[in-house]
């Protein structure tokens, strides 16, 4: 298989819930091209390589999440079962469980996908933390931007006490 998936549209199907990122069992069956039904069958047949932190049944109040945030149309679209959520490490494993051509190519673009979402999370983290470096350092000096202008309105201030003229005073005069 030679046609790839682009990799925005697999970017697109992973989610975070309870703080992983993951891929739904519907929409890997559909990258798969396989029904929702024979990818967890697969899985099921072979649940011993899906331990909880490559694989969890998502709940009903996750479900009614992703239908407020329009990831899925309605509670339906899974057919009436809870789908399972798949971490990278269970994504991976699935290329074990589905040996096929297309499920070999799927895996490695789904694969990219994750090593370019964690790149572009890194250079997030790098940015903000550049950008708050940069504000510490522009509040340092606009404190001394200040201290400069308060000296200068000093300097600019005539001086209060009047000064005794200096030379000599002619005595014939007066």
């Amino acid at each position: 298989m030679n046609e790839s998936i682009p990799r925005e549209i697999i970017e697109r199907k992973i989610l975070l819930i309870r703080g992983h990122k993951v891929m739904l069992s519907s929409h890997l069956a559909e990258l798969y091209a396989v029904e929702t039904r024979s990818l967890n069958q697969a899985v099921k047949r072979n649940i011993n390589r899906f331990p909880e932190d490559f694989m969890f049944q998502i709940n009903e109040s996750e479900t009614e999440q992703l239908v407020s945030q329009n990831v899925i149309p309605h509670k339906k679209y899974f057919g009436g079962s809870l789908p399972y959520a798949f971490t990278e490490q269970g994504v991976a494993m699935l290329s074990s469980v589905l040996n096929s051509e297309r499920a070999i190519q799927v895996n490695i673009a789904i694969m990219r996908a994750f090593v370019k979402l964690k790149e572009m999370l890194s250079t997030n983290k790098e940015l903000a933390h550049k950008l708050a470096e940069l504000e510490r350092k522009t509040e340092k000096h606009d404190g001394e931007i200040k201290l400069i202008f308060d000296a200068i309105r000093q300097l600019m201030v005539p001086p209060e006490k009047k000064r005794l003229k200096i030379g000599f005073k002619r005595e014939s005069e007066g």
